[in-house]
This record gives C-alpha cells, structure tokens and sequence, in this order.
C-alpha cells in the first residue's frame, strides 16, 4: 500500500498532551511546554522505524475555530460546556504552528471551520488525488470521513498505534462510516455537548440507522412529518418497522428538528484546501527550534532523526 498522508489533529493532541504530561515540563521561559512535547513526540511516532513499519508520506497539523459559528447557531449549548482553555495551554497554542512548520509540516487552519472540517477537507484532496490519508485524532466525528482510503489512526499503549478502517467503524458503531453524523444526531455526543434523541443509546440508534438508512428516513417513517394524531402515529410506525418502538417513535417525531440540526452539526464541512507541498521532515530545523524553546530532549531526539527523512 502507498505511504499515507498523515493528518494530525493538533488541538486534540495539544489539550491530550496537555493534561497527560507534567506541567514541570518548562522551557527556557520556565513556562511549561508539556502540550508542545506531546504533540510533536505524538505525529512523531509515525517516523520512527522502531514504532511504525510504515514510512508516511508527508504531514498536514490542521488547527481552526474553537467552535464553528454557525454550529453554535444551530444549537446555542455545542461547546458550551467546555471550561475555558487554560492561560498555560493557550500560551502553548500560540507557538505550535511555529514549532510544526519549522519540521517542514504543512500547517492548515481556518478561521471559520474547526480542526475537524480542515482534516476532512484534506482527506478527501488526498483521497481524489489517488492517495491515501491517515487522521491522528481521538475525535470519533472523524469516523465519519473514513474510506478504503482514509483511516482514523489510534494511538496505543507503548507508542504503538492501530487504524480504524471501515470494518472498525462498523465494528464499533455498528453503522457505516458515512452514516457517523446519523448515528451522532440520534446517540448524541457529550464532549460537543449534543443530548440525541431522549431514550436513544447506541445500539438502538445503529439498529434504527441500518434499517432505515439515514435519520430523515428514520424521521419519516416514525410520522414526523404526518399530520395524524400520535396514537394512529406510533402504530404506523410500528407496523412500518421491525425495530421500532411506540416510545421511539414519540422521541424521534417530538424532536425531529433537533435532531436535523444534531446532524447538520455532526457533519464534517468540506473546504478548499491545496494539497501539501510534497517535501520531507526537517528534523534539523526542528531540532534547532526545539532547542530554541528549550525543549532539549526533543531536540535531541529530532537531531537523532536527520537520517530518516
């Protein structure tokens, strides 16, 4: 198979970092640089030969808006329960595309998509373009862009990782992957702060999803659209399905408009984006700014480097 492009989730990796890594990790400002370490020791576990037998074929660190304007339109409370970034981190933030275009990575962002939107964007480049991509996220919307040629890259215990395919996506959600932002709207998501559908777990929203397809089919077979009264809804509802319940179908036709927002939410955004410059890392660059920011054991370990790119 040809080298994937990597295409990494750099505010994930930052906050992850962040929070797993001691803060008693410093700079030469004596300001912790914990999250800087994490990320960049993150993607670069995709280079070492000792950790990954497959060499990648370029890096894409894709940063963008905290939250995504019009999200918020369609549902006030996405994101809003969320603390606010920590001064620590956000100082950290502020030198992270410094730090990653110094290694020759392509840096993307976007002032009005989240990282999520500018990864997607890129996968699809790449996938048209006949490659193939793998996405360093723990954001599981992202299953949602997972092709033949597209992997969620899972990152293990020991520095080693796996991927996410479509068989994974199947496996774990029990949905195909272009039907993530279906199953998202129905199951909800607490980290972006979206309840679902009231009563709806899971493996009801799988089952629901693989006999009907898609949440507008779901929503139309529950009469979310009919005029008839609820009773006379919920047994057509009932007759029309195998896996329908009276109670189900009461959730589904009481929320239908929310739920069309959950997954409008829950869908990835394609933006133009150019495909990156093909070119390898520089590990001596990185190295050099490593050490600038006195990050001095990443330093040497990028000088360690030199020889694989």
């Amino acid at each position: 198979m040809p080298a994937p492009l990597l295409i990494a989730d750099v505010p994930w990796l930052l906050y992850r970092s962040y929070f797993a890594l001691p803060k008693s990790i410093v700079g030469s400002d004596d300001q912790p640089v914990n999250a800087l370490l994490g990320t960049v020791n993150a993607i670069l576990t995709f280079y070492d030969a000792r950790l990954s037998a497959r060499a990648v074929d370029g890096v894409v660190a894709c940063m963008g808006a905290e939250q995504a304007d019009y999200r918020v339109a369609l549902y006030p409370p996405y994101h809003a329960h969320r603390d606010p970034m920590p001064p620590e981190l956000a100082a950290q933030w502020e030198k992270a595309p410094a730090l990653l275009e110094s290694l020759g990575w392509t840096y993307a962002t976007s002032e009005e998509l989240e990282a999520d939107d500018v990864m997607f964007s890129h996968a699809r480049v790449e996938q048209e373009r006949g490659g193939h991509a793998l996405l360093l996220t723990g954001d599981r919307d992202l299953y949602g862009a997972v092709t033949d040629r597209v992997a969620v890259a899972e990152l293990l215990k020991g520095g080693k990782h796996g991927e996410i395919g479509p068989e994974q996506v199947r496996e774990r959600y029990g949905v195909e992957p272009q039907q993530v932002p279906d199953f998202i709207a129905l199951r909800g998501d607490p980290s972006d702060g979206l309840p679902g559908a009231p009563g709806i777990g899971a493996k009801t929203a799988a089952e629901l999803l693989r006999e009907h397809g898609t949440l507008e089919a779901l929503l139309s077979a529950a009469g979310a659209d009919a005029h008839a009264d609820d009773a006379d809804a919920d047994a057509a509802a009932v007759r029309a399905s195998r896996v329908m319940r009276p109670r189900v179908a009461a959730a589904l036709r009481e929320n239908a408009e929310l739920l069309r927002k959950f997954k409008q939410i829950a869908t990835l955004q394609r933006i133009d984006v150019e495909p990156p410059i093909n070119r390898s890392t520089d590990f001596a660059m990185g190295a050099l700014s490593a050490r600038e920011l006195g990050m001095r054991r990443l330093a040497e370990r990028l000088a360690g480097m030199t020889g694989a790119s």
